[in-house]
Protein backbone atom coordinates (compact mmCIF):
# COMPACT_ATOMS: atom_id res chain seq x y z
CA UNK A 1 0.00 0.00 0.00
CA UNK A 2 1.19 3.39 -0.89
CA UNK A 3 1.97 5.73 2.23
CA UNK A 4 0.41 8.68 0.39
CA UNK A 5 -3.09 8.97 1.75
CA UNK A 6 -3.96 10.60 -1.42
CA UNK A 7 -1.76 8.73 -4.10
CA UNK A 8 -2.85 6.07 -6.76
CA UNK A 9 -3.55 2.84 -5.06
CA UNK A 10 -1.08 -0.08 -6.84
CA UNK A 11 -2.15 -2.92 -8.81
CA UNK A 12 -1.57 -4.47 -5.42
CA UNK A 13 -4.51 -2.81 -3.78
CA UNK A 14 -7.31 -3.28 -6.51
CA UNK A 15 -6.13 -7.45 -6.12
CA UNK A 16 -6.49 -7.16 -2.72
CA UNK A 17 -9.86 -4.93 -2.85
CA UNK A 18 -11.24 -7.27 -5.55
CA UNK A 19 -10.08 -10.75 -3.45
CA UNK A 20 -12.16 -9.21 -0.44
CA UNK A 21 -15.94 -8.75 -2.44
CA UNK A 22 -17.61 -11.76 -4.19
CA UNK A 23 -17.38 -11.27 -8.00
CA UNK A 24 -19.71 -14.14 -8.70
CA UNK A 25 -22.84 -12.77 -6.91
CA UNK A 26 -25.05 -14.00 -9.96
CA UNK A 27 -25.85 -13.06 -13.73
CA UNK A 28 -24.14 -10.35 -14.99
CA UNK A 29 -27.49 -8.37 -16.26
CA UNK A 30 -25.53 -5.38 -17.71
CA UNK A 31 -25.93 -4.81 -21.24
CA UNK A 32 -21.93 -4.27 -22.44
CA UNK A 33 -19.65 -7.06 -21.82
CA UNK A 34 -17.06 -5.61 -19.35
CA UNK A 35 -13.43 -6.29 -19.26
CA UNK A 36 -10.32 -6.25 -16.64
CA UNK A 37 -8.17 -3.34 -17.34
CA UNK A 38 -6.15 -1.98 -14.39
CA UNK A 39 -3.80 0.67 -15.51
CA UNK A 40 -3.42 4.13 -14.01
CA UNK A 41 -5.48 7.07 -14.52
CA UNK A 42 -6.83 10.55 -13.45
CA UNK A 43 -10.29 12.07 -12.01
CA UNK A 44 -10.83 15.60 -12.65
CA UNK A 45 -13.47 16.50 -11.11
CA UNK A 46 -15.84 19.46 -11.80
CA UNK A 47 -14.33 21.61 -8.59
CA UNK A 48 -10.72 20.88 -10.94
CA UNK A 49 -9.34 18.36 -8.55
CA UNK A 50 -7.36 15.37 -9.44
CA UNK A 51 -7.64 11.99 -8.04
CA UNK A 52 -5.13 9.59 -8.92
CA UNK A 53 -6.99 6.26 -9.35
CA UNK A 54 -6.59 3.15 -11.37
CA UNK A 55 -9.35 1.42 -13.20
CA UNK A 56 -10.97 -1.75 -12.10
CA UNK A 57 -12.85 -2.62 -15.60
CA UNK A 58 -14.12 -1.19 -18.43
CA UNK A 59 -16.74 -1.62 -21.05
CA UNK A 60 -18.42 -0.38 -24.28
CA UNK A 61 -20.52 1.80 -21.92
CA UNK A 62 -18.74 2.83 -19.47
CA UNK A 63 -15.72 2.39 -16.30
CA UNK A 64 -14.91 1.24 -12.65
CA UNK A 65 -12.43 2.69 -10.32
CA UNK A 66 -10.31 2.88 -7.35
CA UNK A 67 -9.16 5.81 -5.65
CA UNK A 68 -8.63 7.55 -2.40
CA UNK A 69 -11.37 9.13 -1.47
CA UNK A 70 -14.93 10.12 -2.12
CA UNK A 71 -15.79 11.77 -4.96
CA UNK A 72 -19.79 12.96 -6.01
CA UNK A 73 -22.07 11.79 -8.37
CA UNK A 74 -21.13 14.13 -11.20
CA UNK A 75 -19.71 14.21 -14.96
CA UNK A 76 -16.01 14.50 -14.31
CA UNK A 77 -12.88 13.29 -17.46
CA UNK A 78 -11.01 10.63 -16.65
CA UNK A 79 -7.78 10.45 -18.19
CA UNK A 80 -5.63 7.23 -19.35
CA UNK A 81 -2.19 7.43 -21.15
CA UNK A 82 -0.50 4.47 -23.07
CA UNK A 83 3.32 5.16 -23.85
CA UNK A 84 2.26 7.40 -26.73
CA UNK A 85 -0.91 8.75 -26.60
CA UNK A 86 -3.05 10.21 -23.90
CA UNK A 87 -6.74 9.25 -23.74
CA UNK A 88 -9.53 11.56 -22.12
CA UNK A 89 -13.16 10.46 -21.35
CA UNK A 90 -16.23 12.22 -20.28
CA UNK A 91 -17.64 9.90 -17.22
CA UNK A 92 -20.73 10.08 -15.55
CA UNK A 93 -20.12 8.89 -12.16
CA UNK A 94 -22.84 6.80 -11.15
CA UNK A 95 -21.76 5.85 -7.80
CA UNK A 96 -18.84 5.27 -5.03
CA UNK A 97 -18.49 3.50 -1.97
CA UNK A 98 -15.79 2.99 0.51
CA UNK A 99 -13.87 0.09 0.51
CA UNK A 100 -11.07 -1.14 2.53
CA UNK A 101 -7.71 1.39 4.02
CA UNK A 102 -9.39 4.43 2.90
CA UNK A 103 -9.86 3.90 -1.04
CA UNK A 104 -13.03 4.03 -2.81
CA UNK A 105 -14.65 1.94 -5.53
CA UNK A 106 -16.81 4.18 -8.23
CA UNK A 107 -18.30 2.93 -11.50
CA UNK A 108 -19.53 5.59 -14.24
CA UNK A 109 -20.86 5.81 -17.64
CA UNK A 110 -19.36 7.25 -20.49
CA UNK A 111 -20.84 10.34 -21.69
CA UNK A 112 -20.85 11.63 -25.78
CA UNK A 113 -17.57 13.55 -26.94
CA UNK A 114 -18.75 17.79 -27.09
CA UNK A 115 -17.23 19.55 -29.81
CA UNK A 116 -14.45 21.45 -29.06
CA UNK A 117 -15.45 24.92 -30.37
CA UNK A 118 -13.76 28.08 -29.37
Amino acid sequence: MSTDPWGRPSSDDLRRIQETFDRDVGPNVRAAERLDLAVPAEIRTQRGNTIEAITREISRTGIGLLHRGAINMEEVYVKMASETREFYYRVQIEWCMPCDNGMFLSGGRFLPVQDQKA
